[in-house]
């Protein structure tokens, strides 16, 4: 933990990759401490995008307050600008009512978004747009090809495939003439904050999120894309491109067929999973915790600080 300008109780985050049961662990972790849950998946602040994103459902957060989940039409594009302020003041709401703020999603840039000192660089809506025009155009390798020119580190960390983070990369190198890599967030907390992090064997988490598709495609994911789709999906800029709803898209468009949609999103999920891995696995503050374990709460419950474990006993 480390401990920062802030005060109050301590703000506890579960992270880690997908399929591992972050959202489960939050929600009974906050019924122990008598919390909220904040959520920091950028996909499940979209209202009605629940089974492609695992968003627990009523029951299954058993009473628990959660907030920053469908906050969003999926016409609209995530900030994190926004999101940061959102999250900050939730977790103040918390404290507010002497409540610990549990945070729960694998989202990387949103978690230290809303734990750690983190000034989020400008954006403009022209610039962005002409860089996104020119994703369209040239593709996702050409805007790459361009930041290894004006920021080689940023273009180390961001993959030639993922157009989002390079156009927003381009975009803060262009208005701040700085590059994008020295605006990345430095570990150093708001508040007193303690990271969980969730891990599984690579086997057994491919197994996993094999078996999430599986069931997704079983409970309606299809039928959710349709209904998404009458609410303006394929004009969300972000939405869109979400992990699932992508791929069922174009087995909608009858670009690839819907089995061959499915294994697009097991492969894809698994690629996502291995970043997230990564991602985490760079913060040193993160202590980790086998997702699989038995006693799996018992082991996070002695992480914590004992006078937020006990303060109601």
């Amino acid at each position: 933990m480390n401990e920062a300008s802030g005060t109050g109780l301590p703000v506890v985050a579960v992270v880690g990759s997908t399929a591992t049961g972050k959202s489960d662990l939050a929600v009974a972790l906050a019924l122990r401490l008598a919390g909220e849950v904040v959520n920091t998946d950028a996909m499940q602040l979209y209202r009605g995008m629940d089974i492609g994103t695992a968003k627990l459902t009523v029951g299954e957060r058993r009473g628990v307050p959660h907030h920053l989940l469908d906050v969003l039409d999926v016409t609209q594009e995530a900030s994190v600008a926004v999101y940061q302020r959102q999250a900050r003041a939730a977790v103040d709401e918390i404290a507010g009512r002497d409540s610990p703020a549990v945070l729960a999603g694998g989202s990387g840039l949103y978690v230290r978004a809303a734990v750690d000192h983190l000034d989020l660089p400008p954006t403009d809506p022209q610039v962005r747009a002409r860089w996104q025009e020119r994703l369209e155009d040239a593709g996702a390798p050409a805007l790459h090809a361009r930041l290894v020119q004006v920021d080689p580190v940023a273009a180390q960390a961001i993959l030639p495939t993922n157009g989002r983070r390079l156009v927003r990369a381009l975009e803060v190198v262009e208005l701040t003439g700085r590059p994008f890599s020295a605006t990345l967030p430095q570990p150093g907390y708001l508040r007193p904050t303690v990271q969980l992090g969730l891990r599984l064997p690579r086997p057994t988490l491919d197994e996993r999120i094999a078996a999430r598709v599986e069931r997704m495609w079983a409970d309606g994911l299809v039928e959710e894309t349709e209904h998404l789709l009458g609410q303006g999906l394929a004009q969300g800029r972000t939405a869109r491109r979400a992990l699932g709803y992508a791929q069922v898209i174009d087995a909608l468009a009858g670009r690839c067929s819907r089995r061959q949609a499915a294994e697009a999103i097991v492969t894809a999920t698994r690629r996502f999973a291995r970043r997230q891995e990564s991602w985490f696995g760079r913060d040193g503050r993160v202590a980790w915790l086998p997702a699989d374990a038995p006693d799996l709460l018992d082991r996070a419950l002695a992480v914590l600080p004992p006078a937020l474990v006990h303060r109601l006993t």
